[in-house]
């Protein structure tokens, strides 16, 4: 479904990420991790095409169609939710009668409680429900998930995993990037850790008799 060979990005003469190599299968959900500045962003900008290339390649399946959720998101403050999905599939191109069937599923399977408020008075976690709605927008084969249950509480962290979960069920290949270990050991089929932007371990869940939690505390090594 997606493979990245030998990614490389340099800012500032510093190398962010380096010589990184994975692939996604079709049908899994898969874990990017790491610390903080690790390179994780940078490396999903890259997958998407955000930010260029230093040296590498990223090859996607003829087939897929790729929905994104950013680690923060940022929609126009004066639109409503509804108003920012429509705005979003116009640009997709997707039919407005299409759109009309779409958008109240959509905001039903993100938990939008109220699609029409105004987007600046939404919390972080209306503000990352709208993001996976949008990200949805559609019907994606493949979504890039960026830090999707920042800013929710428990109760939604746990709402977007059954949705993530749900999503699988449905065939959606989903690549997710989270600092919460216990979501993505529910979640994900495997993964792999990055540390100053090289790939230090690669997780395949039920795999080893130690959480997680602790093999990534063993790879990552603490502060970096």
């Amino acid at each position: 479904m997606l493979k990245c060979s030998h990614l490389k990005k340099i800012y500032q003469k510093k190398c962010v990420v380096d010589d990184l190599s994975f692939s996604v299968k079709q049908g899994e959900v898969f874990a990017l991790l790491g610390s903080n500045g690790a390179g994780k962003t940078t490396t999903i900008k890259m997958l998407l095409g955000l930010v260029p290339k230093d040296g590498g390649t990223v090859t996607r399946a003829k087939e897929v169609q790729v929905g994104y959720s950013p680690e923060t998101p940022y929609f126009h403050p004066f639109l409503t939710g509804y108003e920012v999905l429509s705005f979003y599939g116009g640009l997709q191109g997707i039919p407005k009668e299409e759109l009309r069937r779409e958008i109240p599923e959509l905001i039903k399977r993100a938990g939008l409680e109220d699609s029409s408020t105004k987007v600046k008075y939404y919390s972080k976690g209306m503000l990352q429900r709208l993001a996976l709605a949008q990200a949805l927008l559609g019907n994606p084969n493949l979504l890039i998930l960026d830090e999707p249950t920042a800013g929710l509480d428990a109760m939604g962290r746990l709402e977007m995993m059954h949705t993530i979960q749900a999503l699988k069920k449905e065939g959606k290949t989903i690549l997710i990037n989270s600092h919460i270990l216990n979501d993505i050991e529910r979640v994900c089929d495997r993964g792999i850790i990055i540390k100053k932007g090289r790939l230090v371990y690669e997780w395949e869940n039920g795999e080893s008799d130690k959480s997680l939690e602790e093999i990534f505390v063993e790879q990552i090594g603490g502060m970096e």
